[in-house]
């Protein structure tokens, strides 16, 4: 029976289309027998036994990118995850989520789901490359958050070590639009808003937001009388800190985002925000 000869040109040729490492490719070759893509789709399979494996493990470190089109009119974020932090800031993972963004942003799939089914390259698709790079880093790689904007002017924005990151879409296009969005959009990362209004506040929150006011004031031995109007109160209160429009503009404390549009120009307002975290 003759036996193979698998070359270090081999090896690296796979190493490189696939960016596994070399003892990985020599295994994954020499149990294709050769071939190529028979290799690939046992480094992929390899990824998937090393996904099921790490299902439990927390994967809260990563890289959040955001982008906008070349006019502004679009823009996607995204959040891929790993284990640890050294993996984090690798120039291979980074560069890795990069063209995972670009793809949204190309392509601008309808879900989370879409956006793991487009193809990576002309050989497989986002989802089966995350199975890869399993296999490659030998820690859990997990694509847990992709949202869009279209808007008039979206303005896209990731704070330094790519953590945390925002997008923000007004009705306008222009300088003076641009300018608020980038400040919008850094209000957005620092304050981590929840909805843009308190029309736009789930009722459950709500609803918790005023049995905490209450416990609070029944705690503090108000009388049960006035009881649910200390409640609304501290229910205003949380509006005021936790939705954009009411939240205190960061560049002058003194004035609500609401206020800071309004002397900008009355009729611009903001469509839409999102934002994605690690912490």
């Amino acid at each position: 029976m003759t036996t193979l000869k698998i070359t270090a040109a081999d090896i690296n040729a796979l190493r490189k289309q696939t960016g596994a490492g070399m003892m990985d490719c020599k295994k994954a070759l020499t149990e294709a027998n050769g071939d190529t893509e028979a290799a690939i789709d046992f480094l992929r399979k390899r990824g998937q036994k090393l996904a099921a494996k790490r299902t439990d493990r927390d994967a809260k470190e990563g890289v959040v990118l955001a982008m906008a089109n070349d006019t502004n009119s679009e823009g996607i974020i995204i959040c891929l995850n790993c284990e640890t932090d050294f993996v984090a800031i690798n120039e291979d993972f980074v560069s890795f989520a990069q063209t995972i963004a670009d793809k949204a942003l190309e392509h601008k799939p309808e879900s989370l789901d879409a956006l793991k089914k487009l193809a990576f390259d002309d050989k497989v698709s986002i989802e089966d490359k995350i199975l890869e790079n399993i296999a490659k880093i030998g820690e859990k790689v997990e694509l847990s958050g992709y949202e869009k904007i279209a808007s008039e002017m979206v303005y896209a924005y990731v704070h330094p070590g790519n953590k945390v990151g925002s997008l923000v879409g007004v009705n306008k296009n222009d300088d003076k639009a641009k300018q608020v969005a980038k400040d919008l959009a850094l209000q957005v990362v620092a304050m981590a808003p929840i909805a843009l209004d308190k029309d736009g506040v789930p009722e459950d929150v709500i609803q918790k937001e005023i049995e905490i006011g209450k416990e609070q004031a029944r705690a503090e031995g108000k009388p049960e009388q006035i009881i649910e109007k200390i409640a609304m109160g501290k229910l205003n209160k949380f509006y005021s800190e936790t939705t954009l429009l009411n939240q205190a503009f960061i560049d002058d404390g003194k004035k609500s985002v609401k206020q800071y549009l309004s002397e900008v120009d009355k009729d611009l307002s903001v469509k839409d925000f999102k934002r994605f975290s690690l912490s």
